[in-house]
């Protein structure tokens, strides 16, 4: 027996035309798509349920091919500042906000930006001091490669001018070599560690939020990276186990596992562990990002030619990384923002490929270079891009770049067009998780907000390539296109149902469609105006 769901428009994404009426799921797997008379018939006898879509568009399941679902959730509970566009403003929530905690207890916040501030000032201790020289102060920055930090946390860590700089990382000094507050990377890592630990039902609340709002959001399922950053990481692995219990909670989610812990988990758990919760590749960051100059290029950076960024690991570690990934027969997820990093890790792939059938994929890529592109398009690897950057990192990265370099960078139209697979996400929290920004911003390549034609408009994307990059793109990530990112026969009923076509509106007008019904496993999860 099973669901017969009709009523409105099936965009199944199989091309950019079709479009059906009607679609048939038996035990969470679509058996037939066509005319509503033609399923009907051939399934008469079997259809136990029926769904109205009452006019509105189902689409296949988005699903965030890269995001943090933890850290996103930190961020809909914690002190989020990364809408703050002046110091003042900054200045100000923090005061507001340090009147409730104890002294000595820290004040931590999420996702400064200096690039909307006046004169682009990163608010280190010198502009925290002023917020409290009682509480520990820890902000990081929007892209998570960065923070800053008060005095008291630099006292607490024990960070003087003759700290040693670690691998990675490093400490932002004045001109007489005392830190600043400001630590990039690896560096951040010094004063994490004297954070309050948080405990299991903390990480238990956040994931549960993320959950939620990915659901509202339309999301059926996300790719995430959260399992060396809460503590125990097996803990964090059993909080997403009974969080998305397949029973009250259905969401795909496949997890990202941080190298450092790599080897533990993969020794004792395994993909059938779980329906809904999988593991996936083993997580390396190669270099760092490009709003604080740790993504790692191939010639300086233009606005500061003192430095070329942060290589996490040196090419023959970064290596044995991948080697030793391979020796749990696992593919790796390698996060590399720029044309440096980016070679090193091709480097990496080459000496030490993936088991056939496998695929890596390489995270960010905002800058790439031609004679990297035709070896990318050698390799098994899909590229996990985040489109939303344009809209976030456009005017001010021309600055960090130059302009004859920006030619080669955000170019997702260019890596398409050669026929290399690529995925999309949000990178959540570090940008807005709503699937139509990004998808706006892959098209439009500017805010919804500025009238322009888009910044580097030759690499903008249809609409139907796009969608595809949370849908098909997001399942060839994980090898299981043949299953999942379309309205086919065989594939999973994992549905996100719009309110409105986005085919027939402007895309300005996308961000006002609204998630009607969000569908994992033929279960809906998610249900506009329904009272919980």
């Amino acid at each position: 027996m099973g669901t017969l769901w009709y009523g409105g428009k099936v965009r199944t994404l199989c091309n950019e035309d079709d479009l059906q009426e009607a679609v048939f799921v038996e035990e969470g797997h679509i058996v037939s798509v066509g005319t509503l008379a033609d399923l009907k018939l051939k399934h008469r006898g079997t259809i136990s349920e029926e769904i109205n879509l009452h006019g509105a568009v189902m689409y296949p399941g988005f699903v965030d091919s890269h995001l943090h679902m933890i850290g996103h959730g930190e961020k809909l509970l914690k002190l989020d500042v990364s809408g703050v566009t002046s110091i003042t403003r900054l200045t100000a929530i923090l005061k507001k906000a340090v009147k409730d905690i104890p002294p000595g207890h820290w004040l931590v916040a999420e996702g400064f930006n200096e690039n909307l501030y006046d004169q682009q000032l990163v608010p280190d201790k010198y502009v925290l001091d002023k917020v409290s020289l009682q509480h520990p102060i820890i902000i990081s920055r929007v892209c998570r490669h960065a923070s800053v930090i008060n005095t008291y946390a630099l006292q607490i860590a024990g960070i003087t001018k003759h700290t040693q700089e670690p691998s990675g990382g490093i400490i932002v000094r004045d001109e007489q070599g005392v830190p600043t507050g400001y630590l990039h990377d690896q560096a951040q890592e010094l004063v994490k560690k004297y954070l309050p630990e948080e405990g299991v039902a903390y990480v238990k609340k956040a994931l549960s939020s993320a959950v939620n709002d990915l659901l509202k959001k339309g999301y059926t399922g996300g790719h995430s990276e959260d399992l060396n950053y809460y503590g125990d990481a097996e803990a964090t692995l059993n909080v997403f186990y009974n969080v998305i219990d397949g029973r009250h909670c259905k969401f795909r989610a496949n997890l990202l596992i941080h190298h450092e812990v790599a080897s533990g988990i993969l020794a004792k758990y395994h993909q059938a562990d779980h329906k809904f919760v999988e593991l996936g590749a083993v997580k390396i960051f190669a270099d760092g990002a490009l709003g604080g100059r740790t993504a790692l290029l191939s010639k300086p950076y233009a606005d500061d030619p003192s430095t070329y960024g942060v290589s996490i690991h040196t090419k023959s570690r970064l290596k044995e990384l991948v080697e030793e990934a391979r020796a749990f027969r696992s593919p790796v997820a390698i996060h590399v923002i720029g044309d440096q990093a980016l070679e090193m890790a091709i480097e990496a792939i080459e000496a030490h490929p993936p088991e056939a059938g496998q695929r890596d994929r390489l995270i960010h890529l905002q800058v790439t270079r031609e004679d990297l592109i035709a070896r990318l398009q050698k390799l098994s690897v899909v590229l996990d891009i985040q489109p939303r950057f344009v809209a976030s990192d456009f005017p001010w990265v021309e600055k960090r770049l130059g302009s004859e370099r920006l030619n080669d960078s955000f170019a997702w139209k260019t890596l398409i067009d050669k026929g290399l697979m690529c995925a999309g996400g949000s990178d959540a929290p570090i940008e807005p998780i709503d699937p139509m920004l990004g998808i706006h911003a892959a098209v439009m390549r500017r805010k919804p907000e500025e009238k322009h034609d888009g910044y580097n408009p030759q690499e903008k994307l249809s609409l139907y390539e796009a969608l595809t990059l949370f849908t098909t793109g997001s399942a060839k990530a994980i090898g299981k296109e043949h299953i999942q990112g379309k309205i086919a026969k065989g594939h999973i009923a994992d549905f996100t149902i719009l309110t409105e076509d986005l085919f027939e509106l402007s895309p300005d007008d996308w961000l006002d469609v609204k998630v009607a019904k969000t569908v994992v496993n033929n279960t809906i999860m998610y249900e506009l105006n329904k009272k919980s």
